[in-house]
């Protein structure tokens, strides 16, 4: 008797993945203070560290597609998971700001091309029955890891050495490349030519929006500069997207922009993914700046959030079963706006139970939603068109996971202007006004909600089928 079934396992091995790829964003945040002792530089150049693996990242993500297509989705995803973890190896090894931001731009090359394509071998011939419950194993890494990983990352570097950040990738890539040979079959897609023009107008486009806007965000005074990096990124990227859709053999293409569930995930689902993306980084940061919190007492206080994250994952099937996708996206959305306004109301008089109850509270409404909006982007979705589906889909995930810690920090100077502080001490009433504007943008993404049909989506609920069949 089979404990797992084949597909499943799969899953798994995808979703383990996805969660040391998005646990490297965020493990390092927490400890570059005591990496950047060890190099003998001051902890703020650090940051390059961090960027440089969300860029790397952004810019190889289009080249995934092509890539399994040509040589094998098997043979890229272990060769993937290889270049990652002996990337990790690299940056233990590291002595020196250059060797340690190399080793990151390297770590994201490999993370670029391990979870899209992992992802595409369990979608391309999943059947829409078992769609649901797939995408519920693929999501959690993706709720957990941000929230995982400030935690983790302060705690090693504490009590260990820095270097196990990275070190403890090396079993779990040798797990994964041995569980990938024995899971995975190495299937080949139709290969056409390369869109190399296309290759590097979306890559340097979405790498120069996403840098004017940490450089606006982390040097306000630097307006103009930032404006023309992120005006030439905007234009970079319209352009792309010009030529992606007269090119003969496009990069990826815009088929899937015709299913109105796709559109869904990318235009109400991208603004709602960037409110819920700024959630790990803004909450630490107003229990530490904002109330006093110890890093210890902010982190334990923020697994509250995952706990909630996992509370809702056993009902999460029922419930859309039950309702359907549409009222549940725009009750939920409402939810989560109301979220934030809670959070908003937060002050120095709080209690710490308090806040973890709005915590966990949040934690349920966000992981519902991100799991609606995997599940939904592809339930109209043909298989012949999943690659490219997949492809566009991961690349604005990553924009909207960048973008909402971006545009955290953002609200956070803004407010800051407002009140005549300094960014380097924010109060209170400071993320009171960035949690707001979290809010609004929650609330503006259940527009495309409003306009989906009761039956959309359908496709994948059982629900459906069983309407059909009485």
């Amino acid at each position: 008797m089979k404990l797992i079934s084949k597909d499943a396992a799969t899953a798994l091995l995808v979703a383990g993945a996805l969660f040391m790829e998005i646990l490297d964003a965020t493990v390092i945040t927490t400890a570059l203070p005591v990496i950047a002792a060890d190099f003998g530089i001051p902890a703020a150049h650090l940051s390059i560290g961090v960027s440089a693996y969300l860029v790397a990242v952004t810019l190889f993500i289009p080249l995934s597609g092509y890539v399994a297509d040509r040589f094998g989705a098997r043979t890229i995803f272990i060769a993937a998971i290889g270049v990652f973890t002996l990337a990790s190896v690299l940056c233990g090894l590291s002595t020196t700001l250059v060797e340690f931001t190399l080793s990151r731009i390297l770590q994201g090359i490999g993370g670029a091309m391990m979870v899209p394509v992992g992802r595409l071998v369990v979608l391309r011939d999943l059947p829409k029955e078992k769609l649901v419950k797939t995408v519920a194993i693929i999501t959690w890494p993706a709720l957990s890891a941000p929230l995982l990983g400030p935690v983790l990352g302060g705690y090693i570097a504490t009590h260990f050495s820095w270097q196990w950040i990275f070190y403890m990738n090396i079993p779990l890539g040798l797990i994964a490349i041995i569980a990938s040979a024995y899971l995975l079959q190495d299937t080949k897609g139709k290969v056409s030519t390369f869109d190399v023009k296309g290759f590097l107008l979306t890559g340097v486009g979405f790498a120069l929006f996403m840098a004017g806007i940490e450089l606006l965000a982390s040097n306000a005074e630097r307006l103009f500069e930032s404006a023309t990096i992120i005006s030439v990124g905007f234009a970079g990227m319209l352009f792309a997207m010009w030529h992606i859709k007269r090119a003969k053999n496009p990069l990826f293409s815009f088929d899937a922009m015709q299913h109105r569930t796709f559109r869904l995930s990318v235009y109400g689902g991208s603004i709602v993914r960037i409110a819920l993306g700024s959630a790990p980084f803004l909450i630490p940061l107003m229990l530490q700046l904002g109330l006093g919190y110890t890093p210890v007492e902010a982190g334990s206080i923020l697994l509250w959030l995952f706990a909630g994250n996992l509370a809702i994952k056993p009902a999460t099937t029922w419930i859309m079963n039950t309702f359907g996708f549409k009222p549940v996206l725009i009750v939920n959305g409402v939810l989560i706006a109301l979220g934030f306004i809670a959070l908003a109301m937060i002050d120095v008089n709080t209690s710490s139970f308090t806040i973890a109850a709005l915590l966990f509270i949040n934690g349920i409404t966000r992981s519902m939603h991100l799991t609606l909006l995997n599940t939904i982007a592809f339930a109209d979705v043909p298989p012949d068109k999943m690659r490219d589906a997949n492809t566009l889909g991961a690349i604005l995930m990553q924009m909207n996971r960048g973008l909402g810690i971006t545009l955290s920090a953002l609200a956070i100077a803004v407010a800051s202007l407002i009140l005549g502080q300094s960014v380097d001490t924010p109060d209170i009433t400071t993320f009171t006004i960035a949690m707001v504007f979290m809010a609004i943008l929650a609330l503006v993404s259940i527009t495309d909600s409003i306009l989906l049909s009761k039956e959309d989506g359908d496709a994948v609920l059982n629900k459906r089928k069983r309407k059909k069949s009485l």
